[in-house]
């Protein structure tokens, strides 16, 4: 599935294209495209259609474009909320869908859009595996009162996203805050970092990679993490995150790719994911496998050390 990074990715690659286009017709070419909707494709073209796309902004792996008035573009309107599923996509194309072109044979959906001055795009919404969907939906102001994500001016949130924590790239995101949330409880800290509620954004992936650089265990209990070593891992998943993100995401397969059509190769430069029984990069041990809360889960026994409470002396 893919991760934060390759939703920044899509992200920064729609807001440099499509923003302030007019939304001028609508093409659902599968239902199950925008499923969250009673009235399906024709309520989806009814709540988008002569609007200004005004925003591309994102939360943990939530996308959505602020849709405004052409007369008001600085008062949002309604959310076009996108998940990515497993295989979702977007292709942008210069021109109208007259010279667009042949819709690939994955193409969900395609939206007409015309920038200010009369010059067309063509918008293709890409799904292979059907996971992912289009959803038009209202807003709902941000708990905190501040801007809701990356991309967004607003203090915003679609109604789908308004569950889901800040994500680690985020500068609103408080360090403190989220050490104390990491530190609370029984759980593994791998499923402490895959909880959306706490901090969004971190996928099976980034965990295993931030955990690695951290050097803790991924079953390591949430209260057995100590404050310096929350913040760490703080540091890790935003270190992680961040080199991912300046190599355009982790590309497995052929199916993630930006606007443009061109992978991520972040792939190349992994620790630990995937590389079970390969000599670890910082102490030449083989690293392990197994199914951790039923996600596959990778570490070096030699660097993150499982955790083992120490027995209690009581006093005589």
């Amino acid at each position: 599935m893919p991760e934060l990074p390759e939703v920044e990715t899509v992200r920064t690659g729609l807001e440099s294209l499509i923003l302030h286009t007019a939304i001028r017709a609508v093409d659902i070419r599968r239902d199950s495209c925008v499923r969250l909707l009673p009235g399906g494709a024709s309520e989806f073209a009814a709540e988008t259609l002569g609007l200004q796309v005004t925003e591309a902004a994102r939360r943990g792996k939530f996308l959505w474009l602020t849709l405004a008035d052409l007369a008001d573009p600085g008062r949002p309107v309604t959310s076009l909320s996108a998940h990515l599923g497993m295989s979702g996509q977007f292709r942008v194309h210069d021109g109208a869908w007259t010279d667009a072109p042949e819709p690939h044979r994955h193409c969900r959906a395609r939206l007409s859009l015309e920038r200010a001055d009369g010059a067309q795009l063509t918008l293709d919404f890409l799904d292979q595996r059907t996971f992912g969907y289009l959803h038009a939906e209202p807003f709902v102001a941000t708990v905190d009162g501040r801007v809701a994500g990356q991309g967004t001016v607003h203090p915003l949130l679609p109604v789908s996203v308004a569950h889901i924590g800040r994500d680690a790239l985020d500068p609103e995101l408080d360090p403190q805050a989220t050490a104390r949330a990491w530190r609370r409880g029984s759980r593994g800290v791998k499923q402490v970092l895959l909880d959306q509620t706490a901090v969004s954004g971190i996928g099976n992936i980034y965990a295993d990679e931030a955990l690695w650089l951290a050097r803790l265990h991924p079953e390591r209990p949430a209260h057995a993490v100590t404050a310096p070593q929350a913040r760490a891992l703080l540091d890790a998943v935003r270190a992680v995150m961040g080199d991912a993100l300046a190599q355009g995401g982790t590309s497995f397969d052929a199916l993630y790719v930006n606007v443009n059509g061109e992978s991520g190769y972040f792939d190349r430069s992994l620790h630990a994911y995937g590389r079970a029984g390969e000599p670890c990069d910082r102490c030449g041990r083989p690293l392990h496998r197994a199914v951790i809360g039923g996600r596959s889960t990778h570490w070096c026994a030699t660097c993150q050390r499982r955790w083992v409470r120490k027995p209690r002396i009581d006093a005589v």
